[in-house]
């Protein structure tokens, strides 16, 4: 399925006004109600098993039966056998994961550079997905993607449960419903980059198989800082906070604006460390959408997200949202008929809803669109678009200069050198396509 961006806005204006979870089912959710009897409950696979990867499966217990696991290192696979009974079977290699006829659900939680693969790959296998954000490494994996789910209509869920959330939600209502006036710019904080290095090279530990957690990224002796959570601040295998934290807020930016970028600009510093941590510093960008809409992504200030308009500001992070706009909700509520995303139990309280609501409410709509085969609110069309314009950033900043972009042929305008960097060399074997 190729979208164009009008197509692209259609989905984005359709979620809406039409995907929402009560909160009050939330809560039975997490009290155990409201989940399927035994023979109604699917299979999950789950993949990459340390961290975000084994907090995702213990939510999606409440919709299905974990019967097997897999990671690259042995330790991890047997500790997370034990999170859920030592029941399930485990195994080194996904692929085998895969080959089970009993697992109709496929969660990933493995590095950066192994998402839009393992995407790939499951769907293919006929399964189901919920990945962890960001969906890609490059752009043209987002391609990748977009062909391979319209080939076997697989239902995939980003894990950006920022989507989820009733703040974000809000936020994204208020400023699309004009209650801002005309929006004119959106700034996201991602926070620094961590620096570090040169770091030493060490033996492969016993337990980790060190060419399988390399996959498509360049052959280079193991060492330990590129493993396990310190992946995201190596550009072989992520592009740390700006994709890593971005993935994020970039993306309610981009659902607010409605839009797809034309053009960015960014700076920053390249560390030349050898064996060190790679992705830039001192860094910030402007990208540039069709209306004026500017989004400034900075490393700076308050993390979350701050909406300006001609007539007010509008901030929203993971434990507020607050402005003006928001405290006159007390006295010119949404029409409940037209939105339908601000809905838990006291529209004047956002602040009601934690962060545990929303990650369950999130999986909680995975599951409801496999069993309507429907659009996720996190749906993998949206995520390329979003991780995109993180990808987008950190090239003009790695580049140096302003990039002009075609979002409908998604490719660089006059730019061979840029063109180049849609996608990357990868080792034989482990290719995305």
């Amino acid at each position: 399925m190729t979208f164009s961006r009008r197509q692209w806005l259609g989905i984005t204006g359709m979620m809406l006004t039409s995907v929402g979870v009560p909160h009050l089912w939330i809560r039975r959710v997490q009290a155990g109600e409201g989940t399927q009897s035994p023979n109604e409950r699917v299979g999950l696979g789950a993949i990459g098993m340390r961290y975000q990867g084994t907090v995702i499966t213990l939510i999606a217990q409440n919709h299905g039966n974990v019967v097997a696991i897999a990671d690259v290192d042995r330790n991890v696979r047997e500790q997370a056998r034990a999170s859920f009974g030592s029941t399930p079977a485990i195994y080194e290699d996904y692929r085998e994961l895969l080959d089970r006829k009993d697992v109709d659900v496929v969660l990933i939680g493995a590095p950066d550079h192994w998402h839009a693969k393992m995407v790939i790959d499951a769907c293919r296998a006929g399964k189901d997905v919920y990945v962890e954000k960001p969906l890609t490494l490059t752009i043209d994996e987002g391609k990748v993607i977009r062909r391979v789910v319209e080939e076997t209509k697989r239902v995939v869920q980003v894990g950006s449960w920022q989507r989820s959330d009733a703040r974000y939600r809000l936020a994204v209502e208020l400023a699309r419903a004009g209650r801002l006036g005309k929006l004119q710019r959106v700034t996201c904080v991602a926070g620094p980059n961590p620096t570090g290095g040169p770091f030493p090279v060490r033996p492969v530990p016993a337990a980790l198989n060190w060419n399988l957690w390399l996959g498509q990224a360049p052959e280079v002796p193991y060492t330990e800082e590129r493993c396990h959570y310190t992946f995201r601040w190596w550009f072989e295998y992520a592009g740390g906070k700006i994709t890593d934290w971005g993935a994020h807020d970039i993306d309610i930016a981009q659902w607010a604006i409605g839009e797809l970028p034309v053009e960015v600009k960014g700076h920053g510093k390249l560390p030349n460390i050898p064996n060190g941590y790679n992705v830039p510093i001192d860094f910030g960008a402007v990208v540039r959408y069709p209306s004026g809409v500017e989004l400034i992504v900075q490393e700076e200030g308050r993390v979350g997200v701050l909406f300006e308009g001609e007539k007010g500001r509008l901030f929203v992070n993971r434990g507020t949202i607050s402005g003006s706009v928001v405290d006159e909700l007390k006295d010119h509520p949404f029409p409940k008929d037209q939105y339908k995303l601000y809905d838990f139990d006291d529209p004047n309280r956002p602040d009601r809803v934690g962060k545990l609501d929303a990650i369950v409410n999130h999986m909680a709509n995975f599951f409801d669109c496999i069993r309507a085969r429907r659009l996720p609110i996190s749906d993998y069309e949206s995520q390329h678009r979003s991780a995109t314009t993180c990808h987008l950033v950190n090239l003009a900043i790695r580049l140096g200069r302003p990039l002009k972009w075609d979002a409908e042929k998604e490719i660089f305008v006059g730019d061979d050198e840029a063109n180049q960097h849609l996608s990357r060399p990868q080792r034989k074997g482990f290719e995305v396509a």
